[in-house]
């Protein structure tokens, strides 16, 4: 079985990754269109209902525009841009985050990829809260680094162009106004948004996620034991999120750069009660493209690790 997929904003960070890993794969074909005809709406609406699997790597309002334009009903569709991550007649294309999440993606004909900050956030928040360690009441903070490449083409060119200024490490959405917040807080299960402070650093391609939590001041008084079993079981048998214990003394935005796999770490002090909870990812590969291609295996009934850099 051949499946054929096309990609909407091929030419784009994103869309390059996705493309990089599905060539080659004898199981899909990708449908392209030439430069010239990329923007042409009646090639693009052609291509986009004649595919088994669209993937969409554009600006939300491009994306929906797409959206508008299949209508051929046997069409699959996997969005990695914003539009569509709180919408409840999309699936949210994180299989890992709960138990049932694997076979309502299989089933889905449309499936919004996370973004590439929720996903560290929800993989060490989201089990907490279903177990009942973090009641959803809590108030969350979340600290959060990414390379440049999360930016797009123009980040890009701002760290990258001849002559400009060096940029080590930078603050921003410091309105407290990033659009990521409501996934966060929808996926997650919270009562309150977290409060989400993102920097970016001068390396292309990386990303810490880091949520800190007081353990004495929650009603059940979890020990770090309790934390660390309570993620070890969420992810037990998974191919990409892993559990790493124990945590080494220093970690790296690069730590799983190149890769999309998913590493989480408990770093804390029972006699303090407080927790570090980070999770490390590439927030071009679990982040973005390899997420977007683990949806896309889903969703097509292939090996779900196909084509992924783990």
């Amino acid at each position: 079985m051949t499946i054929k997929v096309f990609i909407d904003g091929a030419a784009g960070t994103t869309g390059l990754e996705i493309g990089d890993r599905l060539s080659g794969r004898k199981d899909i074909r990708l449908v392209t269109l030439a430069d010239d005809r990329r923007k042409d709406p009646a090639a693009r609406a052609e291509a986009l209902n004649a595919a088994d699997v669209v993937v969409l790597c554009l600006p939300d309002d491009a994306a929906r525009e797409a959206v508008a334009l299949i209508e051929n009903p046997a069409v699959r569709i996997i969005d990695a841009s914003t539009a569509h991550r709180t919408d409840p007649a999309w699936a949210y294309g994180f299989a890992e985050l709960d138990p049932g999440s694997r076979k309502a993606l299989a089933a889905a004909t449309r499936v919004s990829s996370p973004g590439c900050y929720p996903t560290g956030f929800l993989a060490l928040v989201r089990p907490l809260v279903r177990c009942g360690l973090l009641p959803a009441s809590t108030l969350v903070s979340v600290n959060a680094t990414s390379g440049y490449s999360g930016g797009g083409k123009a980040m890009i060119a701002e760290f990258e162009q001849p002559g400009a200024a060096v940029q080590g490490f930078r603050l921003y959405a410091l309105g407290l106004g990033h659009k990521h917040v409501p996934e966060m807080r929808t996926h997650a299960g919270l009562t309150y948004p977290p409060i989400f402070a993102p920097a970016v650093a001068r390396s292309y391609r990386g990303m810490l996620v880091e949520v800190p939590i007081h353990l004495h001041a929650l009603p059940a008084q979890p020990r770090l034991a309790d934390v660390r079993d309570a993620l070890a079981d969420a992810y037990r048998g998974s191919a990409v999120v892993k559990v790493i214990d124990p945590a080494p003394p220093a970690l790296r935005l690069e730590q799983c750069a190149g890769t999309d796999r998913l590493e989480l770490y408990i770093c804390g002090d029972d006699a303090t009660g407080q927790v570090r909870l980070v999770a490390a990812l590439d927030n071009l590969g679990k982040g973005a493209a390899g997420a977007a291609v683990q949806n896309l295996n889903i969703v097509s009934g292939l090996d779900e690790t196909a084509g992924l850099k783990l």
